[in-house]
């Protein structure tokens, strides 16, 4: 059989495995959550930062550099700036929990800027790319650069229509939000954030 014909096959086992990664409770979630809350189409302008560091990335693991990333000092490199900016993040956020309108900025910066650092802060997202991505890959290549650059589409296509789907829904939703409820979830989004900042940094230390 001819080998293109697994292509749609390959395709839909892509959009599994990158859903199972894309919904995963983190910080990108988190970010998305936050900026939901001022506009709908904020998941689309996280998901773009997203992708300024994802796509190169996919690249650099398609030339064959993927074991870069597996390299220890890299890792706590990562680790220890990531875990920085996202505990930043996480305390400008809590800030912001009393915000009801419009006015302010949760994060400290604006979405695609978000989507950028809650990316490239996470060691786990680059160690991912760096084995399940990797194979994933490795398995487009079968067909070609076509088949990388199908896949590279569907993987982003992933992120950008869960993280716009997200937004959306808490931007709709944001009328039945009370202060209460407002806080709760903002504390809850920066507390995600704050956590993983410790986590990663620790993770660098130890």
């Amino acid at each position: 059989m001819d080998p293109i014909l697994n292509v749609p096959l390959f395709l839909f086992s892509v959009v599994i495995i990158s859903l199972s990664g894309v919904m995963m409770p983190g910080p990108v979630m988190a970010v998305t959550i936050a900026k939901g809350r001022k506009s709908g189409n904020a998941g689309a302008l996280i998901a773009l930062g997203h992708g300024i560091i994802e796509i190169p990335l996919m690249v650099i693991i398609y030339l064959g550099f993927a074991q870069f990333f597996t390299d220890e000092i890299v890792r706590r490199l990562i680790g220890l700036i990531g875990g920085l900016m996202l505990g930043y993040m996480g305390i400008q956020m809590f800030k912001a929990r009393d915000h009801i309108g419009l006015e302010g900025n949760d994060t400290g910066f604006n979405s695609i800027i978000s989507g950028i650092i809650t990316t490239s802060a996470n060691p786990y997202f680059f160690l991912w790319w760096a084995t399940i991505g990797s194979a994933l890959v490795l398995n487009s290549t079968i067909f070609g650069i076509t088949g990388f650059l199908l896949f590279a589409v569907v993987h982003w296509s992933c992120d950008f229509s869960w993280d716009l789907f997200l937004s959306k829904t808490v931007y709709r939703s944001r009328g039945f939000w009370d202060r209460r409820i407002h806080r709760i979830v903002f504390g809850m989004c920066a507390s995600i954030l704050i956590f993983f900042g410790f986590w990663f940094i620790y993770s660098a230390m130890s």
